[in-house]
Order: C-alpha cells, then sequence, then structure tokens
C-alpha cells in the first residue's frame, strides 16, 4: 500500500537505490543521478533495509501544514464575505476583509474557499451555453446585417467598415459594401443597392445599433424609430434586434471569415482604397457564393419586386426631420440657419412644421405637403461637434471628420508685445553679447568726453 501513495521522486529513489544494492550502479553514480551527497544517499539505504521500500517517503506525507489557517479563521472569513460581500468577487472580497476587517487572506486561497461553500463559481462553471437556432427554410425570409470595422487594406490604406447582407437560410452573401462608417446614410446607400438587385425581403436581422434601433424609449419625435426603421417601414420591409451577438451568428461568423479570406484578396489584388475595394467586390462575392452557399429547405424566393420609380425610393432612403418655422421664417438645422424666401406658400407657414430631406450627397431638400421650398442658408460657424456622445463605431469617421475642419481653420496671428509698441530691432548679431566696455564706438565715445573736460591744476 506504500508503493501506491508514493510520489513520482521516491519511486525514481528506489529504483536508483535499488540497482547500487545489486551492485549494478556505484555508490557515486547514484548520488549524481539523485543529486544527493554520497553521505545522504548512504542514509537511504540504511533506512530501505531497516524499514523496508515505504520508509523512502517524507514523514510529512499525508498531515496538515504547520503553518496552514485555522478552520476558526476560515469560517470567520466566508461568514463576512456571505454576510457582507455575497457578490464580490475574490480580490476585491480580499481587499475589503483586509481593509474593513483586518482579515488579511490571499485571494486564491479565499477563492478556494468562497467556492468551497458556494459563493462563486469558477469561469468554467460560469459558461453559458446558447441554444443554437436552425436556418430558416426559404430564401430572403431573413437576411441579417451588421457592420465590421477592420484594416481591410492592412497597411496600405487606412481602416474603414464593410457593411455585411447575409441571407438565413443560405448562407449567401446578399449585399458587401465599403464605408467609412456606420451611419444611417451608408446603410441607406448599401440598401438601395440590395433593393435593385434582389428586391424586397421579408425582415432584416441587426444589433441594437442606434441605426436600426431608438435607445431612449422616451425620444422625442421619430414615433419610435430610426431614421432606417422609418425607410424600412415605408419599404413594408420589417427590422429586427437580436439581443445578443450569438443571436446572429451567421454574419458574426461571415465578418471573421472576410476579415482572413477577403482581406487576402484585397492583398493579391493590390487595392489600397475603398473605391477600388468596392469595385471588386461584386466577384468576390459572386465567387465566393458559388464555393460556399447552400441549398434552402424550400425553394421558394420570398423577396418582393420593388415597384417603386427611382426618385420615389430616393425620397425613402433619406433622412426626413420635421422643423419648427419662426416667426422670421426661419428654422435651425444642424448648426445652420434656414431661411425660407419669401413666397405665397411660405407666408402662412408661420409657426407650422415643414419636413427636410437630407440626402447622403449633401442635398437638402425642405417641403410642405409634397411642394419643395426656396431657401437660403446660413452656416452659425460652430464647432463640429463640442462634448458630443459620440458612439464607438463612428469614432473615426468623426476624428477624421473633426480633423478636416480644424485643417481648413485660419490659425490667428498672435503679436507679440514689441510688434504691437511698434519696437524695431537694431540689427544685433544673434548670439552671446560682446563686452560694452571694449566696444570701438563706446571707447571712440569716452576719449572724446575726456578731452572735452578741462584740465586738472
Amino acid at each position: 500500500m506504500g508503493l501506491i501513495t508514493m510520489s513520482g521522486r521516491d519511486l525514481q529513489r528506489i529504483e536508483i537505490l535499488s540497482k547500487v544494492m545489486a551492485g549494478r550502479m556505484t555508490l557515486v553514480s547514484a548520488a549524481h543521478v539523485l543529486d544527493l551527497s554520497t553521505r545522504q544517499v548512504r542514509r537511504l539505504l540504511d533506512r530501505i533495509s531497516t524499514g523496508g521500500a515505504a520508509s523512502i517517503r517524507h514523514k510529512a506525507i499525508g498531515r496538515p501544514s504547520n503553518n496552514r489557517i485555522s478552520d476558526g479563521v476560515r469560517d470567520y472569513a466566508v461568514t463576512l464575505v456571505r454576510e457582507r460581500y455575497a457578490d464580490f468577487g475574490p480580490t476585491l472580497a480580499a481587499e475589503k476583509l483586509a481593509e474593513r476587517d483586518g482579515l488579511r487572506v490571499s485571494r486564491e486561497t479565499l477563492r478556494s474557499w468562497m467556492v468551497d461553500a458556494g459563493l462563486w463559481l469558477s469561469r468554467k462553471q460560469r459558461r453559458t451555453f446558447h441554444q443554437p437556432r436552425l436556418r430558416r427554410e426559404a430564401y430572403g425570409e431573413l437576411v441579417q446585417i451588421d457592420g465590421s470595422e477592420h484594416r481591410w487594406f492592412e497597411d496600405r490604406g487606412p481602416p474603414c467598415s464593410l457593411l455585411v447582407f447575409v441571407d438565413d437560410a443560405t448562407g449567401k452573401l446578399m449585399q458587401l459594401r465599403f464605408v467609412r462608417s456606420e451611419s444611417a446614410f451608408t446603410y441607406f446607400e448599401a440598401l438601395e443597392l440590395y433593393l435593385k438587385r434582389h428586391g424586397a425581403p421579408i425582415a432584416f436581422y441587426s444589433d441594437k445599433h442606434s441605426v436600426f434601433r431608438v435607445a431612449k424609449k422616451d425620444a422625442k419625435g421619430g414615433q419610435g424609430m430610426t431614421q432606417f426603421g422609418r425607410a424600412l417601414c415605408e419599404l413594408n420591409i420589417e427590422i429586427l434586434c437580436a439581443n445578443s451577438s450569438q443571436a446572429k451568428g451567421r454574419v458574426e461568423r461571415m465578418n471573421r471569415t472576410l476579415q482572413d479570406r477577403l482581406v487576402k484578396e484585397l492583398r493579391l489584388a493590390g487595392i489600397d482604397n475603398m473605391e477600388a475595394g468596392n469595385a471588386f467586390l461584386p466577384d468576390f462575392v459572386e465567387d465566393y457564393n458559388a464555393r460556399f452557399a447552400i441549398i434552402p429547405a424550400r425553394p421558394d424566393d420570398l423577396h418582393r419586386p420593388l415597384n417603386l420609380a427611382s426618385d420615389r425610393l430616393e425620397g425613402i432612403l433619406c433622412k426626413r426631420e420635421q422643423r419648427y418655422v419662426g416667426s422670421q421664417l426661419t428654422f435651425s438645422y444642424e448648426r445652420k440657419r434656414i431661411m425660407l424666401e419669401e413666397t405665397e406658400v411660405t407666408r402662412g407657414l408661420v409657426g407650422r412644421y415643414v419636413e427636410t430631406y437630407a440626402y447622403a450627397d449633401g442635398r437638402l431638400d425642405v417641403r410642405w405637403k409634397g411642394y419643395s421650398l426656396p431657401y437660403t442658408m446660413f452656416d452659425m460657424d460652430q464647432r463640429v461637434t463640442h462634448a458630443a456622445i459620440t458612439e464607438n463605431k463612428r469614432l473615426g469617421d468623426i476624428l477624421a471628420y473633426v480633423k478636416e475642419r480644424q485643417d481648413q481653420q485660419v490659425k490667428p496671428v498672435v503679436k507679440t508685445n514689441s510688434e504691437k509698441n511698434g519696437y524695431t530691432p537694431r540689427g544685433r548679431k544673434p548670439g552671446r553679447k560682446t563686452d560694452v566696455m571694449s566696444d570701438p564706438a563706446v571707447i571712440a565715445r569716452r576719449e572724446k568726453a575726456l578731452m572735452r573736460q578741462p584740465a586738472a591744476e
């Protein structure tokens, strides 16, 4: 039974010592292999001869440590954690026990105590498993959309975002588009290309980005929907938001695949900007779908044809807001003052709301009951974003825009006090000043002054 509880080192010692006792190894060689002195090897041999192989084991095996923390301290610490720090992690709980209760226990010791007492779960125990969701049965029934910010052109170009549209039933890439950042206008642009190529799907499935979902329940205006949501509502397309990234795992996994495969394809093609990248994407999508798309469970195509005129679609895929017209036929719009030209129509708009149509190319149209109103725009010359709340996905685009505005501003010329007072330098040479008394001009003036003085008696 003693050999069963022996450690590997003890078994090695028994094997070497057995060879020494059998005469197959010298005492010096055994001491060298075991990294012990010859005197210690003799002691071990004597111990085996008298007590057997089990006497090789350390005498403290199976005994509690002399430096162990007493059970009373352990129970006291666990009681304090249960009463005061039940929802604390081991690290923070150990800090508070030392600060507030004067009980110093290492973090890992307290972790083991909390695990044994059921107050803490390990990372493996806290892991949650998401129930896999089956694919939709028909093509065009659900399309997952997402934006992936990445260095798509590596060091050859600036980072940008890729808008990805993936059909849930087939895994087909429906639309790819390089944009500066995720915004309503960039999604409008990608959506227009999607609708003209495939038609209108039943629903889109997205994350909780502010482009798709209004975060504030009490938000004023917009009828509780974003500009993108309003456009989809007019197009009779549903928008659904996933509660977690795992729920829309199809497009999340596609992002990882594209960050590997597409980046290398762009490298081989020598593409280093978004314009060339967008021209390259259709061929890439066609090749990818031919390789990896699957056959849906049902052969139906649920995309509906888009029976809209181009100008009607343009009026839907834009940013539309209502603005209150003041007594001077003016209203504010994105740090600008809009003044309506006085006509027979605009005279009666004081105190009413007009609708603004902002397009991705920068155009702004002001309408009243479908009638376009002439106006004049005045820039109020305010800062671009002063203490503005900026989302992480738009931070790069915002910073690039702010830098562009700052570069356009003329730097103010600051005059020194000498320039304000009209001081003109005398043309001294730069560097260390010379001794004034040894200046020839000073010496000549001093000699002339001495010659004018009367001689001393």
